[in-house]
């Protein structure tokens, strides 16, 4: 009986390994000619392709997908051999934009870059788009709707998105950061590189902890730039986030002798005049979009958040002046930073529906959120969620297993890099990744905002990952860090 248990497992051994080639699946990369934003090759030489991978890799005969990639060549006569890849955030957007700006990027000084676009974003195929999600707003507009019926719009919209989807045979469960860090190692595999060196920013940071914990033989060195680490729950303490990051403005004003004498009790005058807002909505005439005159919206509290200008690293400067005016009363600025809402393309915006919906508010506790909401009352129309239970109940994707949501282990040298005034990914984050990380390093710039290293009028952060990249071994030590202050505020 066991010569025959065994004969019987020798033949399924067998008839496996001489099954057809064509039922086994092998991702590859293919170039081509047609790249989806152009670049001036003589200037910035480089090779455009498409990787092709299964959408499920639980689906050995399953469709494909097909991904955009720039691989750049350095200026160096003789590269080093492990190349940096970047790509960005939102999830959702699109990496290809930073394409035409390759001249500017220190790393082809010294290795090649690979520009990667995540499967599903604008030039993927497919592209997970939604225009049905951008038609909300513009139909609304003006409508004053309560927080539950946007909502419900928000909730067919994204049904609508998901019929359409599912009627393409696109498997929505597909698209997630996992996903997206096995695309990277199979790149990899394909072009038959040893080891890559990662540059990753905002969301994208989750897709490098994913791939130190799951592919950490094939990355010789990470940079993160502000980080969101797996086990954070964003929309948990999203308002919070965003008010401690005011706060630290006006402490640093406050600290200012000029600032001080200028805005003086900046942050209660701030609090007192959304509290003002939210019982009693600012009227404001803006222009429509179809041309048709002038109209009245009403901004509560929340709203005039929204339509405060980001804080930049390059107009933080200017913020607390910017404040000051609002609230004694100068609505231009809040004006000229209204822009009537138009419907788009929604690129993207089903991939980020997938990770978000999966990963994040998944393992999100109602009862925090129902918290946040009311922590701080002269922001309490403000919803602290990205998408609300309800439009993630509609897209219908399953949870993440629990260790997408757990810190890792990992000795790969990283280099963590944050601005003190980014209302997105705070400091703090940072810093818990740091404690997490046996071989990291963390440099936070103060004054600066989200993004350190796309900072176009400093490349001081962008120095500090080359740098890295070259010496991951220790921190990078530069002058230019050492002479970082913070802003001089008008």
């Amino acid at each position: 009986m066991r010569f025959v248990i065994a004969a019987l497992l020798i033949l399924v051994l067998f008839s496996c390994q001489n099954q057809p080639a064509s039922s086994v699946f092998t991702p590859r990369f293919t170039a081509s000619n047609e790249p989806p934003v152009k670049v001036d090759g003589k200037k910035t030489p480089y090779t455009f392709g498409y990787l092709e991978v299964l959408e499920n890799r639980q689906r050995p005969n399953g469709p494909t997908i097909q991904l955009p990639v720039y691989i750049f060549k350095s200026r160096k006569a003789n590269p080093a051999p492990d190349p940096v890849l970047y790509t960005v955030g939102g999830p959702g957007y699109t990496s290809m934009g930073a394409a035409p700006y390759m001249r500017a990027f220190q790393y082809l000084d010294d290795r090649d870059l690979i520009l990667f676009e995540q499967r599903g974003t604008t030039h993927a195929k497919p592209n997970l788009a939604c225009p049905e999600w951008t038609e909300v707003a513009p139909r609304v507009a003006g409508l004053n709707l309560s927080p539950e019926a946007l909502n419900a719009e928000y909730v067919k919209a994204a049904e609508k998105c998901r019929d359409r989807l599912k009627a393409q045979n696109i498997d929505l469960d597909a698209y997630n950061t996992r996903e997206i860090a096995a695309d990277i190692e199979d790149l990899r595999r394909a072009l038959n590189i040893d080891q890559l060196n990662l540059l990753t920013i905002s969301y994208s940071t989750k897709i490098a902890q994913t791939m130190m914990r799951d592919f950490p033989a094939s990355l010789r060195s990470v940079v993160i730039d502000s980080p969101l680490p797996l086990a954070v729950n964003y929309d948990e303490s999203s308002i919070t986030n965003l008010m401690e990051t005011y706060d630290r403005v006006f402490s640093d004003c406050a600290n200012s002798p000029n600032c001080a004498a200028k805005y003086p009790n900046l942050a209660q005058r701030f609090r007192d005049f959304l509290t003002k807002v939210s019982d009693q909505p600012l009227a404001l005439q803006v222009g429509r979009a179809d041309g048709k005159g002038d109209t009245t919206v009403q901004l509560r509290s929340a709203d005039v958040v929204d339509y405060l200008p980001e804080l930049y690293t390059s107009s933080a400067a200017s913020f607390p002046a910017m404040l000051d005016a609002i609230i004694n009363g100068n609505t231009q600025i809040l004006k000229d930073n209204f822009s009537w809402p138009t419907a788009g393309s929604g690129n993207g915006k089903g991939m980020r529906l997938s990770v978000w919906c999966s990963e994040e508010l998944s393992f999100t506790s109602p009862e925090k959120v129902a918290e946040e909401s009311t922590r701080f009352p002269f922001l309490r129309n403000r919803s602290p969620l990205v998408f609300s239970f309800e439009v993630c109940q509609t897209w219908s994707v399953r949870a993440a297993p629990a260790e997408e949501n757990e810190p890792i282990n990992s000795d790969i040298p990283t280099l963590l890099i944050s601005g003190t005034y980014d209302v997105v990914t705070p400091v703090k984050w940072a810093t818990q990744l740091n404690r997490e990380l046996s071989n990291s390093h963390h440099l936070i710039f103060p004054g600066w905002s989200h993004g350190p290293t796309t900072y176009w009028d400093n490349s001081c952060a962008m120095e500090a990952a080359n740098a890295f990249f070259n010496s991951p071994g220790r921190a990078p030590e530069l002058t230019c860090f050492q002479d970082l202050t913070l802003p001089v505020f008008n």
